[in-house]
């Protein structure tokens, strides 16, 4: 319900309560002055048929406000026709016609006011008959008095009606100005972003291919800085199509391991982490295979992520990745818990409201633009699911989201390959977390993925404590931080030798000794590397190996780069020949069509916005020349034209594919492995 409808209300239960009071007052008059008989019941009835309509909302704003009109004119008259004290009609009159300003309609306020004309015109008459009023100076002054002063009531009530309604006219014209510039810039930044994407393409492109064949600290900075833009860039354009209702779901499957897979990574190169503890909680009994808008679900990771990262600079972040079963799927639940700095309660209660930074101050130290709450908000509102943020100043921040999920496979994202009994020793000394917060997510994060994968779980906290549970027997394996290692490196180096095996989550850097069987799990800890461990692995990924994270085979692969910008060719090129690919490019739409009439491809990359032909034309055509050919031709869309529902857009269009700029490489990388999957090597080009 918007304000205008509160407004109007408001203005009905006053209407219909000072109603409510008159009749009471009328009926209540005429039986005590035996007026007659049959009109109270009347007026009952008129007023529970008020009441029913009101609180029903029954029928039209209109009809309402005219029922009401009638009801009370019909009031004012039943008493004015019965002779009373003259000055009674002024007082009723006034009051009803205040009452029917409430409507904001000046006809309302005029047909009280002649009415009041009629009534006293009427008991003047009945006066007159009974002798009751005689004109002496006192009597005409009197009514003189009592009309002047119901004419100005009238006057000064229709002119406030009028000025009213002039307000509002401007005001409303006001907000709309407002709307129309919101608009306007929200254009613009869409329109701006989609344009910085191609320059901001070609610098992380450029910088990634220098960095390919040397090391410079210069040209790392500036592909942190590009892909930081690009981040930015992609938040802008996300928050206008909240803004503006344009957003999209781009439901697909797709497997949350690969999704957090990508935030790993893109945690491992992340700076502002220092040396904040990451524990990655995934509950083993996730679906392995879901539907729904994984880009979405990602980026409302990373914002809870980097919101977190912002405003804790001790402890660690927890990230825990759940579900309940529901008839629909999953609610695929996400929590994010921090050691941070936390959120006041009157902040709090901003946050969902729009554009909105917990710190102005602080965030000119920490970065951002101040939208990852916002974008969480609307990505999740859009999915149908809830956000809830509970926090203390000065204790950390807890984060939950909820968001329902179709299932494609139900079996569980992460599981142990064979039934043999494993009795695990999860070893943490609690004197080295001055934050008992972390220390408790990571035993969380341990008992929530041993009950996931049905293993038992054993906790030690210190040395002597690991020795006896060890002593016992049976146990298959133990986990440690690399302080706890390096605290007793002989004693699990030896103990490594046998059959128990050992594993540490560390930094990157970190080294056992020399011909140590000790696993290294590389830091943040997450329960892929953990299965991995339990299934009998020693050499780890951090990343899961799925179909769709293995690096495509793509040898001889002959590809056609289209763009109509010279810069993003040299960028395509040189990022697509590091998978042996074979490449040509062509600066048009045209240009393509002539090169494919004359060449075998098994693969274009296609811009959408280019001059005289763009790539859905050109995507239709080459289709055309490939069914006379006889062959099968992939054409991917490689554009900068990113908004909401892009993707879905060019898939209906007729592309295989749809891979944003700036390239991501895990995009194209997972891209090439649905469209060209076990591609051969050195093969002839044109699939046939």
């Amino acid at each position: 319900m918007n304000e205008n409808s509160n407004q109007k209300v408001r203005a009905h239960n006053t209407v219909v309560g000072i109603l409510t009071v008159a009749s009471i007052g009328t009926i209540t008059g005429s039986i005590a002055l035996g007026w007659e008989f049959w009109v109270p019941p009347l007026i009952v009835c008129g007023m529970i048929a008020a009441w029913f309509f009101h609180v029903n909302q029954y029928g039209t704003w209109t009809m309402r406000e005219n029922y009401y009109l009638v009801f009370t004119m019909l009031l004012s008259f039943y008493h004015g026709i019965h002779y009373t004290s003259i000055y009674e009609v002024v007082v009723v009159s006034a009051l009803l016609m205040v009452n029917v300003t409430l409507f904001k309609r000046t006809r309302f306020v005029t047909l009280v006011f002649v009415e009041f004309l009629v009534l006293m015109t009427l008991q003047i008459i009945m006066g007159v008959r009974l002798g009751t009023i005689t004109f002496d100076v006192l009597t005409v002054s009197k009514l003189t008095l009592h009309i002047i002063g119901e004419v100005c009531i009238y006057k000064g009530l229709k002119d406030a009606i009028t000025n009213n309604r002039i307000d509002s006219e401007e005001l409303e014209e006001r907000n709309k100005e407002k709307e129309i510039s919101r608009e306007q810039m929200e254009d613009f930044l869409v329109n701006i972003s989609h344009e910085l994407r191609t320059p901001v393409n070609v610098v992380n492109g450029i910088s990634t291919l220098i960095l390919k064949k040397e090391d410079n600290e210069d040209v790392i900075a500036i592909r942190d800085a590009g892909l930081r833009l690009s981040r930015q860039i992609e938040d802008i354009q996300d928050y206008s199509e909240i803004q503006r209702g344009d957003l999209v779901l781009e439901e697909d499957k797709y497997m949350i391991t690969s999704v957090l897979n990508d935030i790993i990574s893109n945690y491992l190169s992340w700076d502002e982490i220092g040396n904040l503890d990451l524990i990655v909680d995934l509950d083993p009994n996730v679906p392995a295979m879901l539907k729904g808008d994984a880009g979405k679900i990602r980026k409302v990771i990373w914002h809870l992520l980097n919101n977190a990262v912002k405003f804790t600079r001790k402890g660690g972040i927890y990230l825990k990745v759940g579900c309940i079963k529901r008839g629909y799927g999953i609610n695929l639940l996400i929590e994010v818990k921090d050691t941070g700095i936390g959120i006041s309660r009157r902040n709090l209660d901003k946050i969902s409201s729009g554009l909105y930074q917990i710190d102005r101050r602080r965030n000119r130290s920490t970065g951002g633009i101040g939208l990852g709450f916002s974008i969480v908000y609307g990505f999740v509102r859009r999915m149908n699911g809830f956000v809830n943020i509970d926090s203390e100043r000065g204790k950390g921040t807890d984060v939950s989201v909820s968001i329902a999920q179709a299932v494609i496979d139900p079996s569980p994202c992460l599981n142990i390959n064979d039934d043999r009994t494993i009795n695990v020793i999860f070893y943490v000394v609690p004197e080295r977390y001055a934050i008992d917060r972390l220390r408790d997510f990571y035993k969380n994060m341990a008992s929530n993925i041993a009950s996931g994968l049905k293993v038992n779980l054993y906790s030690a906290s210190d040395i002597e404590e690991l020795k006896k549970l060890v002593d016992k027997g049976d146990i298959t394996h133990v986990f440690m931080g690399e302080y706890e290692y390096e605290n007793a490196y002989d004693y699990f180096d030896e103990m490594a030798e046998g059959d128990i095996k050992v594993a540490v989550c560390a930094q990157e850097g970190f080294v056992t000794k020399k011909n140590s069987k000790v696993i290294v799990m590389r830091k943040p800890l997450y329960g892929y590397p953990v299965v991995r461990v339990l299934n009998g692995e020693t050499q780890l990924n951090i990343t899961a190996d799925n179909e769709e994270e293995r690096k495509p085979l793509l040898d001889g692969v002959r590809a056609l780069v289209v763009d109509d910008d010279p810069m993003n060719l040299v960028v395509a090129t040189g990022l697509f020949r590091e998978y042996n690919m074979v490449i040509d490019t062509a600066d048009s739409g045209k240009e393509a069509l002539v090169k494919y009439l004359s060449n075998d491809y098994d693969l274009v990359f296609m811009d959408h916005m280019m001059p005289e032909m763009d790539g859905v034309e050109a995507m239709k055509r080459l289709r055309d020349i490939a069914a006379q050919k006889e062959t099968v031709l992939k054409i991917v869309a490689l554009t900068a034209n990113a908004v909401s529902g892009a993707r879905e857009m060019f898939l209906r269009e007729g592309f295989d594919g749809f891979i944003s700029k700036p390239i991501n490489i895990a995009d194209f990388e997972r891209v090439m492995n649905r469209i060209l999957p076990d591609m051969g090597h050195g093969r002839k080009g044109g699939l046939q």
